[in-house]
C-alpha cells in the first residue's frame, strides 16, 4: 500500500509541470492572435482615415490651384458643346460679354463656367441648382425650377453629418465646399409658342420658368440682356425639338420690393389692426371695470363705505397712466357703448353658441350655408392648384370625369346664396308688420331716409371684413408678386390700386372680371345691387303690389330671355376656356345671376301669403316625403348635368339657364319646408345645431379661402402635380388654416360691426317709442 501511494505522488509531481507548461503555451497563442487582429482592425483604420484625409487635401488643393487660375485660361471638355445647348445657365456663361455685363459679373460668370468644366463641386452643384427642360412639357410642364435650396446651399457647407466609419464614392466637396462668390436664385420667364403643348387658354400656362443659380454681382437687367441674347442665337436646344420659339418677358429676384412697406394698403392693414386691438383693449377694460363694481367692497378701518373710495372704483388694475388716460377716456356714456361692441370674449360665444332652433327660423339655411362655403372651398383649391400644376391637361380631364363633377360644377353653389338672401330678404321684410305701416304712411321723403337706413346697415353689417380683406388681398398680392417664383398672372394688387372705388361702391362685376380686384368678390357686388333693387320693389309692393307683381314678373322672364340672347350672340359653350371667356358676359353679370335671387323672393312671398290665409300644404305624408328627395334630386342632377360639354351654343345655353332654374327651385322648396317644420332625414342632418357655428363663419370663409389658398400656393418652390388622393390631403389642410383665419378676422372685422349695427337700430326703436 505504501509503494502504491508513492508512485501516485510522483506521477502527480511528473505531470504538473508538463501541464503547466501546456496552458501558458496555449495561453500565450490565444493572446498572440487577439494582438494580432487589433493590431489589423487598427491599421485598417489607419488606412481609412489616411485615404479619407488624403482625398479632402487633394480636393482642397484642386480647388485652391483652379481659384488661381487666370481668367482667359481655357478648358476644354468634350461636353461644352452639349452643356451650351441644353444647360440655360452654362449658356448665360458662353454668351456673357463685356457690352452686355459689368466686368465683375462677367468674371465669375466664366468662373463658373470653367469650374463647370473642370467639374469643381461648388459649380456642379451652381449647375444642378438650376432649371433644365424636365419631361411633361406636352401636357404643360413649364416649371424648370431646379432647386432653390441647393442653390443657397453652395454658398454654406450642407448641415448634414457623415460617418467617416464608409468609404464614399462621393466627391465631399459636394458637402464641405463653398462658391468662390455670392450666388443669388433669380427665375427667368419665357413666354412659348410652341405647338407641340395641350393650350387650354386659361391665362398663363404659355409662361416658361426656369430657375437659375446666378452671381449676385450681375444684376437682374444685365441677367435680362443675357437671356434674349441667349434666346436669340438659336442656342437652346429645346427650340429646335419643341419649337418652343421663346421670348424673354421678364426676371425675379424674388426679394421684397421696398416699395411695399410704402403701399397704402399695408397703411390701412396696420391702421385696421392697431385700432382693432386698442378698441378690444378697451372692452376688456371696460368688462373688467363693470365686473369688479358688482363685487361687493367691503368698508375701510376708517369706517368709510367701500363705495366711497374713488381710487377702489378706479381701474382694473390701476398700474400705469395709460390705464388711467384709458379709463378717463372710456367715462364718455356714448364711447362706452360703442367700444363693448368689440368685447372678445362676448363675440367668441356667439360664435360658438349653439342653441336650440326656434320657431321663427328656418335651421336648414344653416347647413346649407355651411355645406356650400366648404363646398366651393373645395373648387378654389383645385382652381389656384391650376397655376402651380404641371400636368394641366390631366387636371382638367379629372375636371370632366363624372366621378369630380362636384367639383368642377361648384360654382352653381352661389346661386343657393342667391336664393337665400332673396328669400330672407323679403320674408324678414314682409314680416315685420311695424315697418311696413311705416312705409304705407310715410311720405317719398320719409321712405327715402328709410331706405337708406335700411342700406347703411347693411353696409354696415357687410362693408369692414370685406373691405379689410380687400386690403390684404392688395398687400399679399404685392408680397407673392415679388417673392414668389410663379408668375402670378392675376395681379390684384395692380387691380385693386387702380380700381378700389369699384369694390368700396360694390359694383365691381359690372366691369370686365380680369380687371377685378379680388375677382371672387363678384357675388357680393351682386348681393348688394340685389338687396337695393329688391328693397325698392318692396317699398313699392306695400303701395302698389299689382304693379309690384307685374314687374317681378317682367324681371324672371327678362332675365331668362337676356341669357339666352348674351348666351346665343357670344357662342356660349360649356367648357372651360369658353366659360372663362365668357366670364364678364355670362358668370358674373348682374342681370344674369339675378335669377335665383328673384325665385328665392317669389318663395318667400308665396310662403306668407299661405300663412296670412291659413292655408296648408294639401301633399299626403308620402307624396311630401317623394318630393323632397324629388327636390334632392333635381339638386344634384343640375350639379352634374354639365358632364357632357361638348354641346352647340343654343344646347349649352339652355342647359346652363334651365339647370340654374330648377337648381333654385329645387332649394326654393328645401327652404320653404324646413320654414314650415316639415322634411325628410337629409334635411334634418342640414338642420342640425352644428351647423349653427360655421354658419356664422360662412362669409368669412367664403371670403378669405380664395386668398388663403392662392398666397399658400404661390410660397411653394416646387410645382404641385395633380393627384386625387393628395388633392384630398392638402383640401384637408386648408379647410383647418381657412376656418382658424375666418375665426379671427371674424372676430376682429364682422361681429364688432353687427354688434354696431344692432346698437343703433335698438337706440332708433327706443328713441320711436319715446
Amino acid at each position: 500500500m505504501e509503494i502504491r501511494r508513492t508512485s501516485w505522488v510522483q506521477l502527480v509531481v511528473l505531470l504538473l509541470p508538463l501541464v503547466l507548461v501546456l496552458t501558458v503555451s496555449f495561453v500565450g497563442s490565444v493572446k498572440g492572435a487577439s494582438n494580432k487582429s487589433s493590431t489589423q482592425t487598427a491599421t485598417h483604420w489607419q488606412q481609412h482615415q489616411q485615404r479619407y484625409q488624403s482625398h479632402i487635401n487633394e480636393t482642397r488643393s484642386k480647388d485652391q490651384e483652379l481659384s488661381k487660375e487666370p481668367l482667359g485660361l481655357v478648358v476644354n471638355s468634350p461636353h461644352e458643346s452639349h452643356l451650351t445647348r441644353t444647360s440655360v445657365i452654362f449658356g448665360l456663361t458662353k454668351v456673357a460679354n463685356s457690352s452686355i455685363v459689368n466686368p465683375l459679373c462677367q468674371s465669375q460668370l466664366r468662373h463658373l463656367q470653367r469650374g463647370i468644366l473642370s467639374k469643381q463641386p461648388w459649380a456642379m452643384k451652381v449647375l444642378d441648382a438650376s432649371g433644365t427642360k424636365p419631361s411633361g412639357f406636352v401636357y404643360g410642364q413649364n416649371y424648370w425650377f431646379g432647386s432653390r435650396e441647393a442653390c443657397k446651399d453652395v454658398q454654406r457647407p450642407v448641415g448634414i453629418t457623415l460617418s467617416k466609419n464608409f468609404d464614399r464614392v462621393m466627391h465631399l466637396g459636394l458637402i464641405t465646399q463653398r462658391a468662390p462668390f455670392d450666388m443669388d436664385y433669380r427665375v427667368v420667364y419665357l413666354r412659348h409658342s410652341s405647338p407641340w403643348q395641350v393650350e387650354i387658354k386659361l391665362m398663363s400656362e404659355q409662361i416658361i420658368h426656369i430657375g437659375l443659380c446666378l452671381p449676385t454681382a450681375c444684376s437682374s437687367q444685365e441677367i435680362t440682356h443675357l437671356s434674349e441674347e441667349y434666346v436669340s442665337r438659336g442656342m437652346f436646344t429645346e427650340n429646335d425639338i419643341f419649337d418652343i420659339r421663346p421670348e424673354v418677358v421678364y426676371i425675379k429676384d424674388l426679394q421684397l420690393s421696398d416699395t411695399f412697406y410704402q403701399r397704402m394698403s399695408f397703411r390701412l392693414v396696420v391702421t385696421c389692426v392697431i385700432a382693432t386691438c386698442a378698441l378690444m383693449l378697451c372692452s376688456q377694460q371696460l368688462m373688467a371695470e363693470a365686473k369688479k363694481r358688482k363685487t361687493l367692497i367691503p368698508p375701510d378701518l376708517d369706517g368709510r363705505d367701500g363705495d366711497e373710495n374713488e381710487e377702489d372704483r378706479g381701474l382694473v388694475p390701476a398700474e400705469s397712466e395709460l390705464w388711467k388716460f384709458l379709463h378717463t377716456l372710456l367715462q364718455w356714456e356714448r364711447l362706452q357703448r360703442f367700444v363693448k361692441c368689440y368685447d372678445v370674449p362676448g363675440n367668441w360665444a356667439k360664435i360658438f353658441a349653439i342653441r336650440d332652433n326656434s320657431v321663427n327660423e328656418i335651421p336648414l339655411m344653416n347647413g346649407l350655408r355651411s355645406v356650400c362655403a366648404i363646398w366651393i372651398m373645395v373648387f378654389h383649391v383645385v382652381w389656384f392648384m391650376y397655376f402651380t400644376v404641371h400636368n394641366k391637361t390631366v387636371l382638367i380631364s379629372y375636371a370632366e370625369q363624372a366621378f369630380f363633377q362636384y367639383v368642377s360644377s361648384a360654382p352653381l353653389l352661389v346661386d343657393v346664396f342667391f336664393t337665400i338672401s332673396g328669400f330672407l330678404q323679403t320674408y324678414n321684410f314682409l314680416r315685420n308688420s311695424q315697418q311696413l305701416e311705416a312705409v304705407r304712411l310715410n311720405g317719398f321723403g320719409q321712405n327715402l331716409k328709410l331706405f337708406g337706413k335700411l342700406l347703411f346697415h347693411r353696409y354696415l353689417r357687410l362693408g369692414p371684413l370685406y373691405l379689410v380683406v380687400m386690403a390684404t388681398v392688395d398687400l399679399v398680392y404685392a408680397y407673392i408678386g415679388d417673392v414668389s417664383v410663379y408668375h402670378i398672372n392675376e395681379r390684384f394688387d395692380e387691380m385693386c390700386s387702380r380700381h378700389w372705388w369699384r369694390n368700396l361702391f360694390f359694383v365691381q362685376n359690372l366691369f370686365d372680371h380680369r380687371d377685378m380686384c379680388a375677382n371672387w368678390s363678384w357675388s357680393l357686388a351682386c348681393e348688394m345691387q340685389f338687396f337695393i333693387l329688391a328693397n325698392g320693389l318692396l317699398f313699392l309692393y306695400v303701395k302698389h303690389p299689382k304693379v309690384t307683381k307685374t314687374l317681378v314678373a317682367t324681371a324672371l322672364f327678362s332675365t331668362i330671355a337676356w341669357s339666352y340672347g348674351i348666351g346665343l350672340s357670344i357662342k356660349f359653350q360649356l367648357s372651360f376656356d369658353s366659360a372663362f371667356a365668357t366670364g364678364t358676359e355670362i358668370y358674373t353679370s348682374p342681370f344674369v345671376r339675378v335669377l335665383p335671387y328673384i325665385l328665392g323672393a317669389i318663395t318667400a312671398w308665396m310662403l306668407l301669403e299661405r300663412s296670412r290665409k291659413g292655408s296648408q300644404w294639401e301633399l299626403n305624408e308620402v307624396r311630401e316625403r317623394w318630393a323632397w328627395h324629388f327636390s334632392l334630386m333635381v339638386f344634384f342632377v343640375c350639379i352634374y348635368s354639365t358632364i357632357k360639354r361638348d354641346l352647340g351654343s343654343f344646347m349649352a345655353i339652355t342647359l346652363f339657364v334651365m339647370g340654374r332654374l330648377f337648381f333654385s327651385l329645387s332649394v326654393c322648396w328645401m327652404i320653404s319646408g324646413s320654414a314650415t317644420g316639415r322634411g325628410v332625414w337629409w334635411s334634418r342632418l342640414l338642420e342640425a345645431k352644428g351647423f349653427q357655428h360655421l354658419s356664422r363663419l360662412s362669409y368669412a370663409i367664403y371670403l378669405l379661402n380664395p386668398l388663403v389658398i392662392a398666397l399658400f400656393y404661390s410660397l411653394t418652390s416646387s410645382s404641385t402635380h395633380a393627384d386625387p388622393f393628395m388633392l384630398c390631403v392638402v383640401t384637408c389642410g386648408f379647410a383647418v388654416i381657412v376656418y382658424l383665419a375666418s375665426i379671427i378676422f371674424s372676430l376682429a372685422f364682422e361681429l364688432p360691426y353687427s354688434n354696431m349695427s344692432s346698437l343703433l337700430l335698438k337706440r332708433g326703436s327706443k328713441s320711436k317709442n319715446a
